[in-house]
């Protein structure tokens, strides 16, 4: 099992910029790839940024690519995900998710890849 835990969200202006923490603890060594994805009222869950465990490969879709930016710290445990020049469309409840499998590319934007999430943390964006 592996636990995580978001936290960093809240309220900023559009063009402002926030960075929200994954403290990942338990089996961590079993992990592939760490995850941020979102989830807007009433819209589905949409990947935003991956990172494999071990190594420097990032995937973003392009909606956030160049504003967003996901990193790790392994001796803490820990990815973060720092977003830059948001818009009132980056406002939605942000969850971090961990995979024990194998993915590249655009297989790692599937859910499905991923076995275990966070609670969420609210990030708001204002106008």
């Amino acid at each position: 099992q592996v636990q995580l835990a978001e936290s960093g969200g809240g309220l900023v202006q559009a063009g402002g910029s926030l960075r929200l923490s994954c403290a990942a603890s338990g089996r961590t060594f079993s992990t592939y790839v760490v995850g941020w994805f979102r989830q807007a009222p009433g819209k589905e869950r949409e990947f935003v940024a991956a990172i494999r465990w071990s190594g420097t490969r990032t995937y973003y879709p392009d909606s956030v690519k160049g504003r967003f930016t996901i990193s790790r710290d392994n001796a803490k445990n820990t990815v973060y995900l720092q977003m830059n020049s948001v818009k009132p469309e980056d406002t939605a409840v942000y969850y971090c998710a961990a995979g024990a499998s194998y993915c590249s590319g655009d297989g790692c934007y599937d859910r499905s890849k991923y076995d275990y999430w966070g609670q969420g943390t609210q990030v708001t964006v204002s106008s």
